[in-house]
């Protein structure tokens, strides 16, 4: 059982790697998840998470599969996909959610043309699903950068994310911080996606974000122990998905995610607030 457990961490390096780059993706990501649920954009994500594509793509187009470049690439075209969506809902008739969708469409396109024009369909797999395992020093540097550095925000914002998640018309009308924390808050997705790319590909970052963050739901209504909850269904996750990856011979940013969302559909049967637990509830009205 050791053996079956422990050695794949202890005998490899790349997995060393991959489960250290996994569990810091897991405690940075899985918070910010929780804020995208609660102000009901977790479809905002996916789409963030495919706008980084063309960005990324143009730094490989010139630079290979280069971490830097490809970080600031994501990074840049990832904001300026979240500006533009927002000038547009905010200027014209058109929704935030369907402008969103009109970007994150173009993007993905896009980015698919710029890595399929120069390099193989090895190359587009590696971008578009990433390969935890091949994570390298510099990789795990961003990545742990990237989660200080949304942990210092969550710190510092705590209460003013928190307000503008449940009720941002309320802190608008009382503070003019709810524009400057929303715009904050879109940024902490934006890193947070392109620190997830590394390992999970743009089509799979978002997947470690939402999933933990929604199967938290089942269990707690409270925003500090969902978070908590969250991360620790992440970091389950990534530790299982390695494993399930290694023993199994299958691909492992897919594996990962797998888990996470067994974890969630578990969550939504059997949790506090899942189905069974309504279904008891009902029945015990309908019996007094």
């Amino acid at each position: 059982m050791f053996e079956y457990l422990f050695g794949p961490f202890v005998q490899y390096g790349f997995m060393q790697r991959a489960l250290f780059g996994s569990l810091i993706l897991s405690i940075s990501c899985a918070p910010v998840g929780v804020f995208l649920m609660l102000r009901r954009m977790s479809l905002t994500g996916d789409a963030m998470s495919h706008a980084i594509l063309p960005g990324a793509a143009l730094s490989f187009l010139f630079f290979g599969l280069e971490i830097i470049p490809m970080t600031v690439g994501g990074l840049a075209v990832g904001l300026l996909v979240a500006l533009g969506s927002g000038l547009v809902s905010r200027f014209t008739v058109q929704k935030e959610d369907a402008s969103m969708a009109a970007f994150y469409l173009i993007s993905l396109a896009i980015g698919v043309l710029i890595v399929s024009w120069k390099g193989s369909s090895v190359d587009l797999m590696h971008v578009l699903f990433g390969s935890v395992l091949a994570l390298n020093n510099a990789a795990l540097a961003l990545i742990a950068g990237i989660a200080v550095t949304t942990y210092i925000v969550l710190l510092i914002f705590w209460r003013g994310l928190v307000a503008e998640c449940l009720d941002p018309l309320f802190l608008r009308s009382v503070s003019r911080i709810g524009g400057p924390v929303h715009l904050l808050f879109l940024v902490l997705v934006v890193l947070n996606l392109v620190g997830g790319f590394q390992a999970l590909g743009t089509l799979l970052s978002v997947g470690l974000m939402m999933l933990p963050a929604v199967g938290a739901r089942f269990w707690s209504n409270d925003v500090r122990s969902l978070c908590v909850i969250a991360v620790a269904i992440a970091m389950a996750s990534s530790v299982c998905g390695l494993l399930l990856s290694y023993h199994a011979s299958m691909p492992s940013g897919p594996a990962i995610i797998s888990i996470a969302g067994a974890i969630y559909l578990f969550s939504a049967l059997v949790g506090r607030r899942g189905v069974l637990a309504s279904l008891l509830v009902s029945g015990r009205h309908k019996t007094a």
